[in-house]
């Protein structure tokens, strides 16, 4: 007589999706109906791509008046939605009593949304709610630019016990900007992943983008820079959605994005491989090093400058020969391929370390 095999737990489902590279997440912004969250959910568990369901119950919004999330109501729609189609569910928590809620109703795993990374007050209450319980969470960047919150409320999380923490890269809030809803800085996600190593970094390509057209290349970005995984937002006729319309996809189109991306993968398994990659790395530490030193040899003539300048009584700034540096600067890029984007944040970190040194001089 052949020996039974249990099935597997949803704890055991939802361990093995975490444990999975690339993880994928996707769901409607907001959960609108009991039909709406099936047929969703139903869609996207066909296109055999998707690893997670996500639903926003409690949607906080900048402004009043706006939809702000069906509510506790909608979390037995994402219990049935599990049920049919087997997949763990994930919702967005930012309070205790949501917290309490979302346990009750057996969410898989919670995350904390940016607007509360922000608020050390908000995530130390979420993380009192967690003591005990084990549950996978994952954080948001904060709206802001700001490392350390980001890194606090992780601490605030672990503090509390739990043992699997995850990083959601979602973009940051930029005044002025219009190419993306919020800025990727992808310079900090990167600060963050290689600050913490052993936590899982997935990218949010539906709030950075915050339009549909531009979902793809976003996502094939965080992935060649070896992101975890992904976290987009589906539902099953998007015009129509009750918030964020304009970066939701049916589930047939994040099927088709998931299977045209390029899965890269960080090992390098050759060999030959690796010892091609390591002398071209090595022509990098060596320009790296004759970097160095020509800026420290730059630094140097700043000194003399600002002697000169504090010797003649002469302002530090001098205006028109900044702007004849970047004029000139820009031109020389534009030849040798440069972006203007790089050639201005490399100049102003040279010209920032040359006034400090002269600076000291100056006030010595």
């Amino acid at each position: 007589m052949e020996a039974t095999i249990a099935a597997p737990t949803m704890k055991e489902v939802t361990q093995a999706a975490w444990n999975k590279r690339p993880l994928i997440i996707s769901g409607p912004c907001s959960a609108e109906t009991e039909e709406q969250v099936m047929a969703t959910a139903t869609q996207l568990a066909a296109t055999g791509k998707v690893d997670v369901l996500r639903a926003g119950i409690w949607k906080p919004r900048t402004r009043p008046g706006s939809f702000e999330g069906i509510g506790t109501k909608g979390l037995p729609w994402l219990q049935a939605a599990k049920k049919a189609t087997g997949l763990p569910v994930a919702v967005e928590v930012a309070t205790a009593k949501q917290v309490e809620d979302a346990l009750h109703f057996d969410v898989d795993i919670l995350w904390l949304g940016a607007r509360t990374t922000v608020n050390p007050f908000s995530v130390q209450e979420i993380a009192d709610a967690l003591r005990g319980v084990e549950v996978p969470v994952l954080i948001k960047n904060p709206l802001n630019p700001d490392l350390e919150l980001w890194l606090g409320a992780v601490e605030r999380v672990a503090k509390a016990g739990i043992q699997q923490i995850g990083l959601i890269h979602r973009g940051f809030s930029s005044y002025g900007n219009t190419e993306y809803r919020n800025a990727p800085m992808w310079h900090l996600a990167i600060e963050m992943k290689r600050r913490n190593p052993q936590l899982m970094m997935i990218n949010d390509p539906s709030h950075i983008c915050g339009r549909r057209d531009t979902l793809m290349d976003v996502a094939q970005k965080a992935i060649d820079l070896d992101f975890d995984g992904l976290i987009i937002e589906s539902h099953i006729d998007p015009d129509t959605a009750w918030s964020d319309a304009k970066q939701q996809v049916t589930p047939a189109r994040l099927g088709e994005m998931i299977s045209s991306i390029k899965w890269r993968t960080e090992d390098i398994s050759s060999e030959e491989l690796h010892a091609n990659l390591e002398k071209l790395r090595q022509q990098i530490n060596q320009l790296d090093d004759e970097l160095m030193q020509i800026l420290s040899a730059r630094i140097k003539v700043a000194e003399k400058i600002g002697q000169y300048k504090k010797d003649n009584n002469i302002t530090i700034l001098q205006t028109n020969r900044w702007n004849e540096i970047l004029e000139r600067a820009f031109k020389q890029g534009d030849k040798l391929g440069l972006s203007k984007e790089f050639v201005t944040k490399y100049f102003d970190a040279v010209h920032m370390e040359s006034i400090n040194h002269q600076n000291k001089i100056m006030n010595s």
